[in-house]
């Protein structure tokens, strides 16, 4: 059977990134592989011989090869030249023909493509004489077609350049004989192909031998398994994806076969949560060259001017973290530096950021920029004392706001000392005995005494009111006991009622029933003395009773004396 000279590659090796699907068609390759011909070590095995290394012509081996077919002995070759397709030498189609037809060499021109000027004797070399190994002459082999190469040249030994030296012989292998094949040699530089060679070419490819139809038959499988697995293969080198993953700042190129940014995260085992960022955005296709970006999300206990919040930041360091939330960082207090890393679990973070404060202070007005904590820190960073009892308009303890006034205070005073009465209480108490109307003080009321502090200060020149700090009694009030009668006046006195006793009065006291002559002795309407209002059964002082209560004891000693005791005023009853 002719063989054309061919050059291809038996490997096909996609490469992909680490993945599930990648080992999975992986796998397939290997298993396609397999049922082809092709091993994983890439060499051809054809049906009935021994498999040789895949490789091309440049660089390929020469020397000993064995190799063996079914019903023959092993055999070895000699490779003196680059093989045209991998497991197989080179040499002129008809050498093997001739060689095993004529043991002897060819001598004649036999069936084949090639003009009488390709055959003579010796062309080939002396015959070699061999003995078969059971008997009778060795059938060779059948060897599979072999599809054609690019970059490999096709045609019959004809149109190829002589080659210098003798042209070895091919020897039937079966024997355990040796053979050389000719090392290919290209035309000599300037020198034309010779003529006819691409017909002859195109004859070598298109005529087959009678006996090429069973290796045909036995090579379609394989060539359709091969077909179908370079099909597959491509659709595998274009499903794959050259990406650029960057999580948290940790850049990597990889090779995805993944459909959409959410698979990709999943084949990589990077898990988002709802403060994570991810770019572009999940549910994204992907494509070749994309660039996805991976921030997780960090909580910072905040605590900014003084107020305090939980928040959620994708920086990782502190300098960025105040960035993002938009915090002004130029001078402020920072309890971290701004290179300090932030972790995946967070970490608390004060911020006092620079404030403007204005003080009035002793008649000036002084505006800073501080951090401070407190007014106080503020006012000692602005270079003003307090002494004394000087304090600020506002809690020196307090927080200083932006654009904030404060007024310093300068405090001198003293402390007075004052003795103040305490009032007595009067109680007040029924008694039947005494006619309704009549009260009489049982028990004078006495005022107590206190000893009060009074601190007296001045704000920056301005005298204040004068404000109480202690408070001390020395004396306890003794309270007023007064008798408040509840007995019914009698009506009328008989023998008396018919005189004129408003005319009395009025000559005895003006008709002023609380009236007391000069000299303290006679009191009341009718200037009883206290002797004798007490024997006509009155309390107390007459000129404490009520008018109705005089009228009626005057009316009683009327009865009793006459109008004696009123020398001056007596007659006026009578008109």
């Amino acid at each position: 059977m002719a063989l054309d000279s061919e050059r291809r590659s038996d490997t096909i090796r996609p490469q992909c990134h680490r993945s599930d699907r990648a080992r999975t068609l992986r796998s397939v390759v290997n298993d396609l592989s397999r049922l082809s011909g092709l091993s994983n070590d890439g060499t051809r095995t054809a049906p009935g011989y021994a498999g040789y290394p895949a490789e091309g012509l440049d660089g390929a081996p020469s020397g000993e090869r064995a190799w063996t077919a079914p019903g023959h002995a092993a055999a070895t070759e000699t490779f003196t030249q680059p093989f045209a397709y991998a497991g197989y030498a080179t040499a002129r189609a008809d050498a093997f023909e001739a060689a095993y037809a004529d043991p002897y060499g060819p001598t004649a021109p036999g069936p084949g493509t090639y003009g009488p000027e390709a055959y003579g004797p010796g062309a080939y070399g002396a015959a070699v004489q061999t003995t078969p190994a059971y008997g009778t002459a060795p059938h060779p082999p059948t060897l599979p077609d072999i599809p054609n190469s690019p970059g490999v040249h096709q045609g019959a030994p004809s149109v190829l350049p002589a080659p210098p030296g003798a042209v070895p012989s091919v020897p039937p292998a079966a024997y355990g004989g040796r053979f050389t094949v000719a090392r290919r040699s290209a035309a000599p530089a300037g020198e034309p192909a010779p003529a006819g060679s691409a017909r002859r070419r195109r004859r070598g490819v298109d005529r087959l031998r009678p006996d090429a139809g069973p290796g045909l038959r036995r090579f379609l499988p394989q060539a359709l398994v091969v077909v179908v697995l370079a099909g597959g293969t491509s659709a595998f080198v274009a499903s794959d994806k050259a990406v650029r993953l960057t999580v948290d700042g940790r850049p990597r190129t990889l090779h995805t076969f993944a459909e959409d940014v959410r698979e990709l995260l999943a084949d990589e085992g990077v898990g988002v949560g709802a403060h994570d960022i991810v770019a572009p955005a999940p549910g994204e296709e992907l494509a070749s060259g994309d660039e996805i970006v991976v921030r997780y999300g960090r909580p910072v206990s905040l605590t900014l001017d003084g107020q305090r919040r939980q928040v959620w930041t994708t920086a990782r360091t502190v300098e960025g973290a105040l960035r993002q939330l938009g915090v002004r960082a130029e001078g402020a207090y920072l309890s971290a530096s701004r290179s300090s890393a932030i972790s995946r679990h967070g970490l608390a973070l004060d911020v006092r950021t620079e404030r403007a404060v204005t003080f009035l202070a002793d008649g000036r007005t002084r505006t800073v920029r501080t951090n401070a904590a407190t007014v106080g820190e503020a006012l000692v960073r602005a270079g003003i004392p307090l002494g004394g009892q000087d304090t600020t308009s506002v809690p020196l303890g307090s927080f200083p706001r932006d654009g904030q006034t404060v007024t310093v205070l300068r405090i001198t005073g003293s402390r007075e000392v004052h003795e103040e009465p305490i009032p007595y209480e009067v109680v007040r108490t029924g008694d039947p005995s005494l006619f309704t109307g009549t009260e009489i003080v049982a028990q004078q009321g006495r005022p107590g005494v206190r000893r009060v502090t009074y601190q007296l200060r001045s704000v920056n020149g301005v005298r204040e009111r004068p404000r109480k700090v202690e408070d001390e009694v020395i004396q306890e009030p003794v309270a007023q006991r007064v008798l408040v009668g509840t007995a019914r006046l009698p009506g009328s006195v008989v023998g008396a009622d018919g005189l004129d006793w408003r005319a009395l009065a009025r000559c005895e006291s003006g008709g002023r029933a609380g009236a007391v002559d000069p000299s303290g002795t006679y009191g009341g309407l009718y200037q009883f003395d206290t002797v004798t209002w007490r024997a006509l059964g009155g309390r107390g002082r007459p000129q404490d009773a009520p008018a109705a209560e005089q009228t009626y004891r005057a009316k009683k000693l009327y009865i009793q004396r006459g109008a004696s005791p009123w020398p001056h005023c007596g007659r006026r009853l009578f008109r």
